[in-house]
């Protein structure tokens, strides 16, 4: 059998069976839309093949619940981790991975906008709710579960995303609500560090940073290139293993980043900021320069999603630190997060704006997203004060 390039093409609905299909109505149909969305490359075969899946499990679903497992779906290959139903219903088309304006390859396709531009968000979330496949993000029972969307106010999730989602906030959530004890003599330390406050001189951020972290077991250092991340996470572990080496209980730190690239040269800068230290010799030696990638850290298990170091295996450390923390996605952060004792700081330094994860979740940037606008409570600004 002879084949041309054009057998390769995709097959357009003639706009006779277009006016025939009724997505929204029959699940068989929009299957079939789907197919073709496929085809366009406006959806991954993926996207359509656990939509298939949904329909196996369920097949009495409405079609609704169908297509917003869908675009849910194809949202993680923009790297968003969930769909927000009201968003989506404003731009509809903004859902799928549509070609430029004017290619008309392929003939007449229905799109979203045409299929959802009557709907109300209100309804949707009504019938999403009541579909088996979909569990409410407030439902604890055992039952609901296993079920593999969950709907959280207006978002969509896949259960994966959605489970990694909250093991970071309440993982995070913990590690703020428990303050550490600073140093009694810190003022002095950081004057060592980064030298006396003089009258009328600009506010020293790095400076800030580094007192505002010995408060907390997490902390990020974010800015853009040039800032000093650097320069300031070196003067904080400086100022967290100063008085454990003292006292005669060096902390443990480990430095990881998410590629190689990375761990190559923050082990460079880390070495070249730990030689200009104003501290004895004993703590600079305490003070770790080589840098590992995050998945070797965790201890990757090849063919797998799994790592040697989890919640039931912890890793063996005291302090934490991840570079280009904007790369981390929300999987690996979840992994991370899971692996580190309940006493361990954590910090992340990086930039919002930059090298944003490859896979979905953009954790960096949405922890980051509110802090311009937020502000330092009464208390913290005294205490800022005095130090």
């Amino acid at each position: 059998m002879n084949r041309s390039f054009a057998d390769l093409l995709p097959t357009s609905l003639a706009a006779e069976s277009l006016a025939d299909l009724a997505p929204l109505s029959r699940a068989d149909d929009l299957l079939l839309l789907l197919t073709r969305w496929v085809e366009r490359g406006w959806l991954r075969a993926l996207d359509k093949a656990f939509v298939a899946f949904l329909h196996e499990l369920a097949p009495e679903d409405d079609p609704l619940v169908l297509l917003a497992a869908a675009l849910t779906s194809h949202q993680l290959g923009h790297g968003h981790v969930c769909l927000d139903l009201f968003e989506t219903l404003k731009e509809p088309d903004f859902a799928l991975s549509l070609p430029p304006e004017g290619d008309v390859q392929g003939g007449a396709m229905l799109l979203p906008s045409q299929l959802l531009g009557s709907l109300d968000g209100a309804h949707w979330c009504k019938v999403l709710a009541a579909s088996n496949l979909v569990a409410l993000a407030a439902d604890s029972r055992d039952n609901v579960r296993d079920r593999p969307l969950v709907l959280s106010g207006k978002r969509l999730y896949l259960r994966r995303y959605w489970a990694y989602e909250r093991r970071i906030d309440l993982s995070l959530r913990e590690r703020l609500t428990e303050h550490e004890s600073t140093p009694n003599d810190l003022l002095h330390r950081l004057t060592g560090l980064f030298g006396p406050a003089r009258p009328g001189e600009v506010i020293d951020w790095q400076k800030l940073a580094c007192a505002l972290a010995t408060r907390s077991a997490f902390s990020i250092v974010t800015g853009g290139p040039g800032t000093g991340k650097t320069t300031t996470v070196v003067r904080l572990l400086a100022l967290l293993q100063a008085p454990a080496v003292e006292a005669g209980m060096p902390l443990r730190i480990r430095l990881a980043a998410p590629t190689g690239k990375a761990a190559a040269r923050l082990t460079e800068s880390i070495s070249q900021q730990v030689r200009t230290l104003k501290v004895s010799e004993e703590i600079r030696e305490k003070i770790p320069s080589d840098v590992t990638t995050v998945h070797r850290l965790l201890g990757s298990r090849p063919g797998t999603r799994h790592f040697r170091h989890h919640a039931g295996n912890r890793l063996p450390l005291d302090v934490l630190v991840v570079d280009e923390a904007s790369m981390i996605d929300l999987e690996m952060m979840a992994n991370l997060l899971d692996a580190l004792p309940a006493h361990a700081r954590l910090v992340l330094l990086g930039d919002k704006d930059q090298l944003a994860s490859v896979e979905a979740g953009a954790v960096l940037g949405d922890l980051c997203r509110d802090a311009e606008a937020g502000w330092y409570s009464p208390q913290t600004r005294q205490w800022l004060e005095a130090v």
